[in-house]
């Protein structure tokens, strides 16, 4: 019976709370919603400012990749289920207290919305597959309607996008088991960086020199204020209990740290903001390679929160079922 328990508790596939069963999978979700979020955002706010000559790319194009973007991610995350047959399941009821159900719903308002968004900026920014969506039936009715309603739609757009791009970082954070995710930073950590990996997307199809201005100077204050929440997420674990302390410690001075800083912080975030000023200073022109990295340390900040979270526990459950105490009881 004893070694029943023991065996059962510590080595079962999965049952042991130190095994991190997210792979891949949920950081690329994660990032693909915070830069849809982003692309949103943008493209609702270049709509509601006039700013069709200023900011081409972002009134005309970018939208199109948000539906892109955020259907790969759902695609992955679909790959993530362990019952795929039971992804209805989601809709069938709603739960409050859940972040899972809460961000299922807003993908339901999110969609039709981002297509709506999407189908007006076609003419002017897609003629080609403006020509194709008028040949089906009542596709030209359909950009018709989308082109009126555009600033409308705009308007609801960024809350929608704000509340897809936080609960990203809700998702996490609503893991109490897990400390490194226990703090409510990650939300806004991940709807700024999700916005800052959008204006990295919108500055490599930018070809306007004031919309590349635009967002050098946008993603300067994004990058900083990103640096600043993670600078706050450190020390919010670092003054918290013991666990959370310890949790911290995985990037300060333990087994996470030099990936940390020398594979998210410095490459993604510190060096983009260092080419970004020497950008607007007329300094140097590596813009591309500074946009490129933004989208890197975008990936990566997930990818190691992920990784990271579920290492973290509150309970040493090595301690706890010791297997030597299995052989003191069984001789």
């Amino acid at each position: 019976m004893v070694e029943e328990i023991l065996v059962t508790a510590r080595y079962n596939a999965k049952i042991d709370p130190n095994l991190a069963i997210w792979s891949w999978e949920i950081p690329m979700y994660l990032f693909l919603g915070g830069i849809t979020a982003g692309i949103m955002c943008f493209a609702a706010y270049a709509v509601l400012a006039n700013k069709d000559e200023e900011l081409a790319f972002t009134h005309d194009r970018i939208a199109l990749w948000a539906p892109i973007a955020l259907s790969v991610g759902m695609t992955t995350l679909f790959l993530d289920l362990e019952h795929k047959l039971y992804v209805f399941r989601f809709y069938t009821s709603f739960q409050p207290t859940s972040p899972m159900s809460w961000g299922s719903w807003i993908l339901i308002l999110v969609y039709p919305l981002m297509i709506l968004q999407t189908l007006s900026t076609l003419r002017r920014g897609y003629p080609a597959l403006a020509g194709w969506v008028e040949r089906l039936p009542f596709g030209v009715g359909t950009l018709d309607l989308s082109e009126k309603v555009r600033r409308l739609v705009a308007v609801l757009v960024i809350p929608l996008a704000v509340g897809l791009g936080i609960y990203t970082g809700v998702l996490l954070s609503a893991f109490n088991a897990r400390p490194f995710w226990n703090t409510g930073l990650l939300g806004p950590l991940f709807l700024v960086s999700g916005l800052s990996t959008a204006g990295a997307l919108a500055l490599i199809g930018a070809r306007l020199e004031s919309e590349r201005r635009f967002f050098t100077r946008a993603d300067v204050l994004l990058i900083g204020v990103e640096i600043t929440l993670i600078a706050l997420l450190i020390i919010n674990l670092g003054t918290g209990s013991g666990k959370q302390l310890e949790a911290v410690q995985m990037v300060m001075g333990g087994e996470y740290t030099l990936a940390f800083w020398l594979m998210f912080v410095l490459p993604g975030l510190l060096i983009p903001l260092m080419l970004e000023i020497f950008e607007m200073r007329n300094l140097c022109h590596y813009s591309m390679i500074a946009a490129v990295l933004v989208l890197y340390g975008g990936f990566m900040l997930r990818y190691l929160t992920v990784e990271i979270g579920q290492l973290s526990t509150w309970t040493e459950y090595a301690m706890q079922f010791d297997p030597q105490l299995l052989q003191r009881l069984t001789h």
